[in-house]
């Protein structure tokens, strides 16, 4: 479950990006199915748009101005079709929509896959219009989006016709003119007069018999530009229509002040086609990239277009100076969650010489998964670097790269294993969600600054830090709060906490960045890249704590209310192991076994050494010193 942070905003009910916008990843059956998503298309209305990604088939646009089984096709100029009754797309619902047979368009072939991106009408992100033309110009065409589109898509229903697409960014110098881009195609901008004045935050102005022909039905899509009225306080962006200039250097990276999950991108400037990129199919730090074209029908391609990062993204194509429009939606979650169970699962399965299909009812952003008979370390794999990137916690390795998934993350309900899936032996995966307060993941590269700062989504004051090189050698480096700015372990190591002055730099982590000393821990070295996973504590949710052992059972009051799924215990004033011990292997008042992330040593299951409390955990007087020695002291992150 997530809840907002606070119930209002100064216009109302906060509104939360997760509840209006969705990429949702699915398996056609052939009959009928019910996608929940959880957005309420039925009481607000919206579009849903429909690809299938495993074979060359039309995209498939349905919206609730038009009603059920209508679709249009970005890249047909076909008129709108109607599929029969039970067919394609049949129901709009409080909690996303559901599926038919396929007629017109395909939208549920059994066994091949899909994606789905749904668009609810929200003030400030996006609304539907339909019209029907008069051959009056210009004539003004009256919306809802409670601002000035920064995009504006609009199609004819009753008469063939190319996709006519206003933005923004196609103005001269800022200046509104008469430009358009067909979506469609791949033809630059051209002059046209489709729009006649900029539009204003309740209406479009339409100019000419493509976007006004007298007696002609037509539909318009209307995407918000930096409108904000998101979030707790109702001033986040989510949505941003804007534009970017490439050079010889062939990447860019482009701004929106948030980290996106979705883009639309277009070369404007000439010839070029229209992508779209979205972080759930495989938008990351990896190689390739999951691309698909709203002006083709073929199947799913990959190629390499940069990456999603805290503040925006990163685009590459060619080596030449190109100018590109583009739509970018923020990342969700914005809500804090209240159960652990949204955002962390522990799960037990035995290999089966192939991969495993592990459920955890939510999109998994990091995986670390370690055999409990000793095959090898915990091996961390994550979204934000791509399901082939691999580090394993009991070595100073740099990353490697498998030729194909080890994990696949592209689900909104579970992840596929193929790394120890590929065994015939009994492992453990520990399945994190990324959401404000509990968890976030940051990618970054070390410049020549001693106090580097890092900027996080993680939205509170990180506790919690784990660091590693991506592209060289280097130690698992650890912050803890209670260790402060000059303390830190290795994760790999069981070596004692050190301490060098400012190793984290010369202040404090904040609810936004936090520092890195380049100096301290990266011998200076610059152009390295690194990973960092972030926790902090979240009331019923997650504890970064310490404590100081007595040589007796003690309690750990996590301030929980069921007790503890997930426990990592660290020694930092001597020598000790990073212990890990999670519900699904057991945690209960007898016998609890445990692994240790810096070892490849198989699981033990003989010992009573932590047990469960429903507000947390105990460690018991049997406990040896690397959990519970007479005056010694421990971190811990302990999940609900």
């Amino acid at each position: 479950m997530f809840a907002a942070k606070n119930t209002a905003a100064p216009s109302g009910e906060a509104v939360y990006i997760e509840s209006v916008f969705s990429t949702y990843l699915y398996t056609g059956n052939g009959s009928t199915q019910t996608i929940t998503n959880n957005i309420d298309l039925s009481t607000k209305g919206g579009l849903v748009w429909i690809k299938q990604r495993s074979v060359a088939n039309a995209h498939a646009l349905y919206d609730t101005a038009r009603g059920v089984r209508k679709a249009i096709s970005s890249n047909f100029t076909l008129a709108e079709l109607t599929a029969a009754a039970g067919k394609e797309l049949t129901a709009f619902n409080t909690t996303g929509f559901s599926l038919g047979t396929d007629d017109n368009y395909t939208v549920n072939a059994n066994a091949t896959t899909f994606v789905s991106w749904t668009f609810r009408k929200q003030a400030k992100f996006f609304d539907v219009v339909t019209y029907t033309g008069n051959g009056t110009y210009p004539r003004n065409i009256s919306h809802n989006l409670g601002s000035t589109p920064g995009c504006i898509i609009v199609k004819k229903l009753s008469a063939t016709s190319d996709w006519f697409v206003y933005h923004r960014s196609l103005s001269v110098d800022g200046t509104f003119g008469p430009y358009r881009i067909l979506l469609n195609t791949t033809a630059a901008q051209s002059v046209n007069d489709d729009w006649k004045n900029a539009p204003t935050s309740t209406q479009f102005t339409v100019n000419n018999s493509d976007t006004n022909g007298n007696g002609v039905t037509y539909v318009a899509y209307l995407f918000a530009h930096d409108a904000g009225g998101f979030g707790a306080t109702g001033s986040d962006n989510v949505i941003s229509c804007g534009s970017f200039t490439s050079n010889t250097a062939e990447t860019v990276t482009v701004n929106l002040g948030y980290e996106p999950q979705f883009v639309i991108v277009k070369r404007s400037d000439a010839v070029g086609d229209w992508y779209v990129l979205d972080t759930m199919r495989g938008w990351d730090n990896s190689s390739s990239d999951a691309i698909l074209y709203p002006n083709y029908s073929n199947a799913e391609g990959s190629a390499q277009r940069g990456e999603p990062n805290a503040t925006g993204f990163r685009f590459t194509e060619g080596a030449v100076a190109r100018t590109y429009i583009y739509i970018a939606i923020r990342r969700g979650p914005m809500k804090t969650p209240t159960s652990g169970t949204s955002v962390f699962a522990p799960i037990t399965a035995t290999g089966n010489g192939s991969s495993n299909t592990l459920t955890t009812n939510f999109p998994v952003d990091l995986s670390i998964d370690q055999s409990r008979v000793g095959a090898g370390g915990a091996y961390f794999i994550d979204r934000l670097r791509g399901g082939t990137q691999y580090f394993s916690s009991d070595s100073s390795a740099a990353e490697s790269t498998y030729p194909s998934n080890l994990i696949n993350f592209a689900s909104n309900t579970s992840i596929v294993d193929a790394n120890y899936g590929s065994l015939t032996s009994s492992y453990v995966d520990w399945a994190f969600r990324r959401a404000p307060g509990f968890f976030d993941v940051a990618c970054y590269t070390t410049t020549s600054s001693s106090n580097q700062r890092i900027t996080h989504n993680l939205t509170v004051v990180p506790e919690l830090i784990i660091t590693k090189s991506r592209s060289n050698v280097s130690s698992w480096f650890v912050y803890v709060s209670s260790l402060g700015r000059a303390g830190y372990l290795n994760l790999y190591l069981t070596n004692a906490a050190g301490s060098i002055a400012d190793s984290w730099g010369a202040t404090n982590p904040t609810t936004t960045d936090f520092g890195f000393n380049n100096n301290v821990l990266s011998n200076g070295s610059v152009g390295r890249t690194y990973v960092a996973y972030l926790f902090a504590t979240l009331a019923g949710v997650s504890k970064v704590g310490s404590y100081t052992g007595t040589g007796a059972l003690q309690t750990i009051n996590c301030g929980f209310a069921a007790g503890a799924r997930f426990v990592l215990i660290k020694r930092t004033d001597s020598t000790g192991d990073w212990w890990v011990y999670d519900s699904a292997r057991g945690i209960t008042s007898g016998n609890d076994p445990y692994l240790f992330l810096n070892s490849t040593a198989a699981e033990v299951t003989n010992t009573n050494y932590v047990d469960t409390a429903s507000t947390g955990f105990q460690v018991t007087a049997a406990a040896p010193a690397g959990l519970n020695a007479n005056g010694g002291t421990y971190i811990f992150l302990a999940i609900s």
